[in-house]
């Protein structure tokens, strides 16, 4: 059970995040706005809960369950009691009482709720002796990953995700989630199972996303699998929406940073180069690159992604090089890790003509955003203009099922590129459809690119701030 907030005489929340949301409102930085004020309220309950949170339980024994006794799509299918059963099972649960029920905030872009769940992630603290993290969803479908990857090399026939969720539940019991989103089937199929879980491990969880519970994954390949973990995610989250906010807060930023440039001259022709825009990203760049020797920077799964232009705080990109190749948010992860400000050049419009350039870009966009890596753009439109919005439907051709696009005037899916090793040793780009290069033929992928484009778009203006960026 949530713990209700404490009011005061008037009725106000008198929470810790109630109580830092007026401090910002104080200073200025955000003017009043009902619907957030309802979620602080909300997150206050949950903090004040925190402190009764039961402990993470224990494994029954240090042997692997394995994945001949309970399969995932066996495990997947059953219905909550039934795999509540095989969990009571695994793992020693104590009389503790249930745990806070987590939640689920939803709504537009720009209207508070990753600013508000960071507030509630700042006021848990020391005295609440609760394990945490933050990680943006991109990122810890990443780790997951390659915790299967390391768990299967090991144990090749055994059931990864009970031990990768008792791994997680020990590190933090307080998981935050910023941009919840499922657009690629293998996450779809991992994460019904490692939620349920995480749950049963005590796991309290905090999402934000754009998407509904009902609309995640919509029209996805084999969603009928997925549908338990919606069911479960209403049952178990406290659901909070906040649809009914228009206000896209980061529009009103004062972009006055010089992280967005454009002009329409032909960006590609290095003679007929804007002279002004070039000398201020030469300044930007600042200093000299590194000699002419080249840096890898490591990636997981034992990638790297190659730096040619390069100093010791910035990295320099022509824009084919960070999207025309088949590079994901792992590699943007890494990058952002090593440098704190990120130059993109030669950036053009993005339409239906480049469905793959236009999710990596906005999967870059994402990542720069959640490290707070300063990304300086140079593209030959202005940033209203970036994105052209298009429609995406799947049509039967000669007995075979091919995703067609057509142009309304910008979006791009912003999930994770899954990386692999061919036969002959390459690493390549997967998709759901068994072919290469074309993740978005994922018809839910292509169908969430008006949220990532909108959230993309919302976010550049605010990252053209001023004082955005690590200091």
């Amino acid at each position: 059970m949530m713990a209700q907030p404490r009011v005061n005489q008037s009725g106000f929340s008198t929470g810790r995040v109630s109580a830092a949301y007026e401090l910002k409102l104080d200073a200025g930085d955000v003017r009043r706005d009902d619907a957030q004020v309802a979620l602080a309220s909300t997150l206050d309950a949950l903090h004040e809960s925190l402190a009764s949170l039961p402990p993470v339980p224990m494994r029954i024994n240090e042997q692997i369950e394995s994945s001949r006794t309970v399969s995932g799509p066996l495990l997947l299918t059953r219905p909550l009691a039934s795999a509540w059963t095989f969990v009571q099972k695994t793992f020693h649960l104590w009389s503790f009482g249930p745990p806070p029920r987590s939640v689920y905030i939803h709504g537009p872009v720009g209207v508070g709720k990753s600013f508000l769940m960071d507030l509630f992630y700042a006021s848990v603290n020391e005295p609440n002796k609760v394990t945490k993290r933050r990680v943006h969803f991109h990122e810890f479908m990443l780790d997951v990953h390659h915790r299967i990857f390391v768990f299967k090399q090991k144990y090749p026939r055994e059931d990864a995700i009970p031990v990768i969720a008792q791994q997680l539940a020990q590190e933090a019991q307080l998981l935050c989630f910023d941009e919840f989103q499922v657009t690629d089937v293998a996450d779809a199929m991992i994460l019904k199972r490692l939620f349920l879980f995480l749950l049963h491990c005590n796991v309290v969880v905090v999402a934000t996303s754009n998407r509904s519970p009902d609309a995640l994954y919509e029209r996805g390949i084999n969603r009928s699998l997925f549908l338990p973990f919606i069911d479960m995610l209403k049952s178990t989250f406290d659901v909070i929406s906040m649809e009914s906010c228009s206000t896209d807060y980061r529009l009103e930023t004062r972009a006055d940073g010089h992280s967005y440039f454009w002009s329409n001259q032909d960006v590609h022709n290095d003679h007929n180069r804007d002279n002004n825009i070039q000398a201020q990203l030469e300044e930007i760049f600042g200093g000299t690159a590194t000699g002419t020797e080249s840096e890898a920077i490591h990636v997981r799964f034992g990638r790297t992604i190659r730096v040619v232009r390069l100093n010791d705080r910035c990295a320099w990109f022509d824009f084919s090089e960070l999207c025309y190749q088949p590079l994901g948010a792992g590699d943007y992860i890494a990058l952002c890790d090593r440098f704190p400000v990120l130059i993109v050049d030669r950036v053009h419009q993005l339409d239906a003509n480049h469905l793959n350039e236009a999710r990596r870009f906005v999967t870059l966009i994402d990542t720069c955003y959640e490290s707070r890596t300063r990304l300086v753009l140079a593209a030959h439109v202005p940033l209203g203009e970036l994105f052209v919005d298009f429609e995406a439907q799947v049509e039967s051709v000669d007995g075979d099922e091919e995703l067609f696009v057509s142009e309304k005037g910008g979006n791009s899916s912003s999930f994770a590129t899954t990386m692999i090793c061919n036969k002959e040793g390459e690493h390549v780009e997967w998709s759901a459809t068994g072919r290469i290069g074309v993740s978005l033929a994922q018809l839910s992928g292509a169908n969430d690119l008006a949220f990532s484009f909108r959230r993309a778009k919302s976010r550049l203006v605010e990252m053209g701030g001023k004082e955005w960026g690590r200091r």
